[in-house]
């Protein structure tokens, strides 16, 4: 992908690979997979929980390979058993349809927004801190989690820099910014965008998840107050010298307009339909690939165009974007069996699990798709997790905005609030827990992390059921 930034670097391969390459095979079979194949998917989430702890010498200079064998792990048995032309249609779909788009907008995010410097003296005081996590939670649903997570995690650290307990600062952004504040609207979390793309009104989740946003934000901020002005009084910190206090101002002026161009291209998305193009045999939107097109072009733009003082006086390095981009490459690979199973419905290996979905007399039971749609969405992507409960609830917008709004509030909102229950389940998390520990901060393990979700969120998410969902 560097070469996408140097002269002339992408545009022959964009032209390359909208050639008509000749149709590739089908994907894996989900109702003819066992359980066997969510080995690998297990073996990455232990690798990234387990290896930083008790090899972290090898994890963090060879997580990429570490990765990549895990891949491995799923195509090569699938080319084995069921064909090179199946593994290969399989990585495509994934590769070009997924993670491309994927990782394509989560660059043009983490660049643009890593230009934008918020200057001035922001000492990181409970109230302050409380503040800045209100105010991020609340862009999360206008520029997107990720967008909201990149503008403000870097004045937050420079806020708290003198502070010795701060680690639960970042634990709870994670929370709120990276997850729970994109609630509201289709651009503030991948699952509700492809909502949005089914056919979902954009202001649905506004108007239909708006109870359980204000619940879930509103006491975690306060749950956060109470715990930092604790860690406050504890700790009873010196801060910075009234004397050197400086206004507050926003430099990288460029970026926030190239942070709301994204936004635009986002919407521009759900509505302008271009037809299907073929990009080496398998059909992709033609708004979706132009949009991949236009996210380089920003991220280009973005570098191009920002200084490198302003970005080293932000603290910004690539360090973090690049692991995200090698974990979850390896992560959208490894997790295809597990969605292909559970897409597959009653003739699955889970049927088990599918069954839950509904009670005796067939009808959705909207607490249980709250509960699993977040629970997959804790250590899956919930982008594809939302898909398929989408689906399973009928997949028809018009009736799930309608009498089925229950059930998608609840597939909503579990695949949205949960996403924050692991360091994967959202790829903001990740990226914060990156830039954060880029910083010097130490982060929580990831069971260490686990354990904080489990604490504070899932206590709250018992709460959300019983009012909404029962």
């Amino acid at each position: 992908m560097r070469r996408g930034w140097r002269t002339g670097g992408w545009v022959p391969g964009a032209a390359i690979a909208l050639m008509p390459w000749p149709a590739a095979a089908a994907g894996l079979p989900g109702a003819e997979l066992s359980l066997l194949w969510a080995v690998p998917f297990a073996g990455i989430l232990l690798s990234i929980a387990l290896m930083p702890l008790f090899a972290g010498h090898v994890w963090h200079h060879h997580y990429g390979k570490i990765a990549a064998g895990w891949a491995a792990a799923v195509l090569l048995p699938a080319a084995a058993v069921f064909g090179i032309g199946v593994a290969w249609g399989e990585l495509l779909h994934i590769v070009l349809l997924e993670y491309i788009p994927f990782i394509a907008l989560l660059l043009a995010l983490y660049t643009a927004g890593g230009g934008v410097l918020l200057k001035g003296s922001l000492v990181g005081t409970p109230t302050t801190n409380t503040i800045l996590l209100a105010i991020g939670t609340a862009l999360a649903s206008v520029m997107g989690t990720t967008g909201a997570a990149m503008l403000l995690i870097r004045p937050v650290l420079r806020a708290n820099a003198f502070r010795r307990q701060k680690t639960h600062t970042f634990v709870f952004f994670i929370f709120l910014v990276a997850n729970i504040g994109g609630s509201l609207t289709p651009v503030g979390d991948p699952p509700l965008y492809l909502g949005f793309l089914r056919g979902v009104s954009f202001f649905w989740p506004t108007t239909h998840m708006f109870g359980e946003f204000l619940t879930c934000a509103g006491a975690l901020l306060a749950i956060y107050w109470l715990l930092d002005s604790w860690a406050w009084s504890r700790e009873r910190p010196t801060p910075p010298d009234e004397a050197r206090k400086e206004p507050l101002a926003i430099e990288g002026v460029l970026n926030v307009a190239l942070v709301g161009a994204i936004v635009a291209v986002v919407i521009a998305m759900g509505y302008v339909k271009l037809g299907p193009v073929s990009i080496l045999g398998q059909p992709m939107d033609g708004e979706r690939a132009a949009g991949v097109l236009l996210f380089l072009a920003i991220t280009a733009a973005s570098v191009r165009f920002t200084s490198p003082a302003l970005r080293e006086a932000n603290g910004f390095a690539w360090g973090a974007i690049a692991e995200v981009a090698k974990l979850f490459a390896a992560i959208f690979i490894c997790m295809a069996p597990v969605l292909k199973i559970l897409g597959a419905g009653a003739d699955g290996a889970l049927a088990g699990l599918v069954a839950l979905t509904s009670d005796e007399a067939g009808q959705p039971v909207p607490w249980i798709y709250f509960w699993l749609s977040g629970t997959l969405s804790s250590f899956l992507d919930n982008a594809p997790t939302y898909i398929v409960f989408f689906e399973l609830a009928g997949g028809d917008p018009d009736f799930l905005m309608g009498q089925g709004a229950p059930t998608l509030a609840a597939i909503s909102c579990g695949s949205v609030f949960m996403g924050a229950n692991s360091y994967i389940g959202n790829a903001p998390n990740f990226m914060v827990k990156a830039i954060v520990e880029e910083n010097g901060v130490r982060m929580p393990s990831f069971f260490g992390y686990c354990a904080w979700a489990g604490l504070f969120l899932l206590p709250l998410f018992v709460l959300v059921t019983l009012i909404f969902f029962f």
